[in-house]
């Protein structure tokens, strides 16, 4: 909002457009249209004077206009009576479709203009007071009501809708009509809405997207933008970014390539990052790069909003990329939180090693993926006794996840018995489509698998690898669904008391195995958790929670530490550092019911402590540029969330 003193700004401005638009007699352009609302000095609307000043300056724009044989160009706008004898002063009545005019407005948030502002509106909770000092009246029905009543009302209205898609369109469209109502909604019925704005619906969004787009909420850089990507970035309305989530769409979730229609996965991380992690939310930033698509589904659909071409590779795709994190780094500065998200395996590594010494970078499937699953494996100790370093892990799925969790796991395990880390990773072995990942392979292997690569004689099936290397943990990663059968998880039943088996493919569809699966074939004795939630399991006559191994008990809680300490690289031990302070929220009643994840409804109060634990490994390694370092991470962290509760205006 600005202070407007009489009308100096008004006069100054336009009188400079009037002298600017001298036209021949055959070409004829409508004047600029300009809304403007009047505010008194100390920042209140003052009175409706608004009409007056148009009306000088309009006819202070005559009055200057240069003579000439043709007439000015307000003159020849012809005066229309439309809309109740309403003057057409800006001539967008009076010209047809192949006239230019220009799209320009100055308004300050009152009026009907505050009530279409996803920042500022707050419908109906708008006090009588606000109605009547931002010209309100007669916009909305007389009823004041609380923002607790909305939420009420808007949760009533969202458990209507029996098409999951349905709810995560109606979440979409309250976020872009009302901010702090839709993060308030969110934070205030978390454990229910987090399936509906992320896994597993947001998937089905992403196919959909191009169908059900609306409009943008986020940046699209295509190859388009190429040469001109810093310029793309300042066309974005806010400055001060601190969190960029971008995506390619070439991996999203377990569905492949999505192209540009993966935006819905940096919308939904942010709307996480805000609601979890307390960042504010204009300073969050989704961004997708379409460097085209190979599905040809997508190429062949009417309604698809990306590139229509092949998906672009070797150095053209390596430039754009490299252009993109260049202009991030020069308009936002080092500070800023780039998280890749989605890409592909081949680039995925490549990208996190080539820019993860220059820029503050984090891969969620990478990095994420593997700090949430490392404490829930710290968790489960609990329940089936020793250390890490104590049990054998068992892999399906060798690509971004499964090989960035082994690699934390290795990480901890060399950490706490003080051996090599090619040491602890021998307690760790990998399945993929060709079967147990052992030295005879190393020559055809990807370099992210090699590590991996341990002497053992051939094995192709993961039942044969399940009886071979009895592991005591079965993780799979692989986004392939129902591949832990019935006879892998009865293996696990007989060589381990308590089987830990993680099924963390998302979405619902591509999970290894349900929840009731492995309760019933494991008789009642698996720990498990899964990424997509699933209910309750009763099995003779016992209720078995399901834990949900989900990225977004990590990721908001990292970020908010990075913000703080003001961190310019990310560290391995800092996701070490995120592990041990999720796996310390667990309480013996979470572990009593067979959970080794808490709640999600303590997730603020958990990101914080995540925040807390990760800001202070920061400044313990140097990497921290907010001093001094606060006393108290914690309560520094948990003041500097972002509060959607509404604002009081004047």
């Amino acid at each position: 909002m600005f202070s407007l003193n009489g009308s100096s700004f008004l006069n100054n401005s336009l009188s400079g457009v009037s002298r600017s638009l001298t036209q021949s007699t055959q070409r004829k352009i409508s004047a600029p249209p300009m809304v403007v609302a009047s505010v008194t000095p100390n920042g209140k609307p003052g009175d409706r004077n608004v009409s007056v000043l148009m009306e000088n300056t309009l006819k202070e724009m005559r009055e200057n206009a240069p003579s000439s044989s043709s007439p000015s160009v307000t003159e020849q706008e012809p005066k229309s009576t439309l809309g109740g004898g309403v003057e057409d002063v800006y001539g967008e009545d009076s010209a047809t479709e192949d006239h230019y005019i220009t799209p320009w407005t100055v308004t300050v948030a009152s009026g009907y203009p505050l009530l279409r502002d996803p920042h500022y509106n707050k419908g109906l909770a708008f006090t009588e007071k606000e109605r009547d000092a931002h010209f309100l009246r007669g916009l909305l029905p007389p009823v004041v009501i609380s923002q607790e009543l909305q939420v009420k009302k808007m949760m009533h209205n969202m458990r209507q809708y029996q098409v999951p898609l349905q709810r995560y369109m109606a979440m979409m469209d309250l976020q872009e009509r009302n901010e702090r109502l839709f993060y308030k909604l969110l934070i205030d019925n978390v454990e229910e809405l987090l399936p509906v704005v992320y896994t597993p619906t947001v998937g089905e969004a992403c196919q959909k997207y191009g169908s059900i787009f609306r409009q943008p909420q986020g940046l699209f850089i295509s190859l388009k933008e190429k040469g001109r990507i810093l310029e793309v970035l300042k066309n974005w309305p806010e400055k001060k970014i601190q969190v960029i989530v971008v995506t390619d769409g070439e991996r999203i979730l377990g569905l492949g390539d999505l192209g540009c229609q993966g935006m819905g996965i940096p919308v939904g991380k942010l709307s996480l990052y805000s609601a979890l992690g307390g960042i504010r939310p204009s300073a969050c930033l989704p961004v997708t790069i379409d460097v085209g698509t190979n599905n040809e589904q997508l190429l062949n659909d009417e309604f698809y909003i990306g590139l229509r071409r092949r998906r672009a590779t070797g150095q053209e795709y390596a430039e754009l990329l490299h252009e993109f994190m260049t202009a991030v780094k020069q308009n936002y500065g080092e500070k800023v939180l780039i998280q890749f998200e989605d890409f592909a395996n081949h680039n995925a590594f490549d990208l996190l090693a080539k820019y993860g010494t220059t820029h503050l970078v984090f891969n969620d499937d990478i990095q994420g993926t593997a700090s949430v699953v490392l404490a829930g494996l710290m968790a489960s100790l609990n329940l089936v006794g020793g250390t890490l370093a104590d049990h054998k892990f068992l892999f399906l799925g060798a690509g971004e996840a499964g090989t960035g969790i082994a690699e934390l796991i290795a990480l901890e395990i060399s950490k706490q018995t003080n051996v090599p880390l090619e040491e602890a990773r021998k307690k760790i072995w990998l399945v993929d489509s060709k079967g147990l990942i052992v030295r005879s392979r190393m020559e055809s292997l990807q370099h992210f698998k090699r590590p991996w690569a341990h002497e053992h004689e051939p094995v192709r099936t993961l039942l044969d690898a399940v009886k071979a290397i009895k592991p005591t943990v079965l993780i799979g990663s692989s986004g392939a669904g129902r591949t832990f059968t019935k006879e892998v998880v009865e293996a696990m039943a007989h060589f381990n008391k308590k089987p830990v088996i993680l099924a963390l493919s998302n979405p619902t569809s591509q999970s290894e195995c349900t929840a009731e699966e492995a309760y019933t074939w494991s008789e009642g004795r698996a720990i498990f958790a899964s990424g997509s939630p699933f209910s309750s399991v009763e099995y003779n006559g016992k209720f078995y929670a399901s834990g949900q191994a989900n990225n977004a008990y990590i990721f908001p809680g990292l970020g908010l530490g990075l913000i703080i300490s003001g961190a310019i690289r990310v560290h391995d031990d800092m996701l070490l550092a995120a592990s041990e302070a999720l796996a310390e929220q667990v309480s013996q009643e979470n572990l009593d019911k067979g959970l080794i994840y808490p709640p999600f409804a303590n997730i603020r109060k958990i990101s914080a402590q995540i925040a807390a634990k990760v800001a202070a490994k920061a400044y313990e390694l140097g990497l921290a540029t907010r001093l001094p370092q606060p006393e108290n991470l914690v309560t520094y962290a948990m003041s500097c969330m972002y509060s959607p509760n509404y604002r009081n205006y004047r």
